[in-house]
């Protein structure tokens, strides 16, 4: 057997430090297995936007960023979870959860939206005005999956396919919106000016306060183990430089108007490397 070239020596190294961020290799973690038994079918836009592993990484940023503007998220998050000790385990379960639901059997997927509708069911509390909050209220989950979805797909159009046809963009919204009704949001988007303007509608819902803008700058300055420092402040900048104008303000960021074009830059070369690393078409 012939020893392995430069080009697939580099691409393992490549793969196997990807991995080791998404998946807890320590715990015998193992990435998702594709299957064409999925809820959705190989190359439809759901797929192509949930296989960019950086676009995804920044919009998973952008995410997390907009999701703690909503007080109820944002107190379920405080009250329930380790996040300030374990970021990335937070961060890691999150895009698990929608590669499993995206690209495992279709029976791995709905057993994983059930899981979380049974951690849902114990997330609930009060916030510190006396208002009661749960993880399963309709409204709060409609906010998380729009800004979800709004994010992913930013991030895949600004980095890997600006020219995606609106048609496919609409046909996405519609994909992710499987999962969201099944987790129990509402009202859920089908298109993109339904999500548009459903964010309008929900932004009477969102506040600033000290506990978000902390955990704006915890999910922005925390890195994955074995991840280079200049990578996490490169994929930061991109999300941040993503955000609406709105959530910036409210969040006590700053646009990076210098660092901005370099970091898109460089998010897109970081993808292009994955994906022939993966030997992603």
């Amino acid at each position: 057997m012939l020893p392995p070239s430069p080009a697939d020596f580099l691409r393992r190294r490549l793969v196997g430090k990807v991995r080791a961020v998404l998946n807890d290799v320590a715990a015998g973690q193992q990435p998702i297995a594709l299957s064409d038994e999925a809820l959705f079918e190989r190359d439809s836009p759901i797929r192509m936007v949930h296989a960019g592993v950086v676009s995804m990484l920044v919009g998973g940023v952008r995410s997390l960023l907009l999701q703690m503007l909503h007080p109820h998220a944002l107190q379920g998050v405080l009250d329930h979870s380790d996040f300030r000790a374990d970021m990335h385990g937070r961060l890691r379960r999150t895009a698990r959860f929608i590669a499993v639901t995206t690209f495992a059997h279709r029976d791995e997927a709905l057993g994983a939206i059930e899981r979380v509708n049974r951690i849902h069911s114990k997330v609930r509390g009060t916030l510190p005005d006396g208002m009661p909050y749960s993880a399963t209220d309709p409204r709060t989950l409609a906010w998380v999956h729009v800004a979800e979805a709004t994010s992913f797909l930013e991030a895949y159009l600004a980095i890997v396919r600006p020219a995606m046809p609106m048609s496919q963009q609409d046909e996405y919204f519609r994909q992710f919106a499987v999962i969201a009704r099944a987790l129990g949001a509402d009202p859920v988007p089908e298109t993109k000016a339904d999500a548009e303007a459903l964010i309008a509608e929900l932004r009477y819902d969102l506040a600033t306060s000290d506990a978000a803008r902390e955990v704006a700058q915890l999910v922005l300055s925390q890195r994955p183990e074995g991840a280079p420092a200049a990578v996490q402040r490169t994929l930061g900048t991109a999300a941040v430089d993503l955000l609406p104008p709105y959530a910036r303000t409210m969040l006590g960021l700053q646009r990076p108007l210098v660092g901005a074009l370099p970091a898109r830059m460089a998010t897109r070369t970081m993808s292009e490397t994955l994906r022939w690393a993966f030997r992603q078409r």
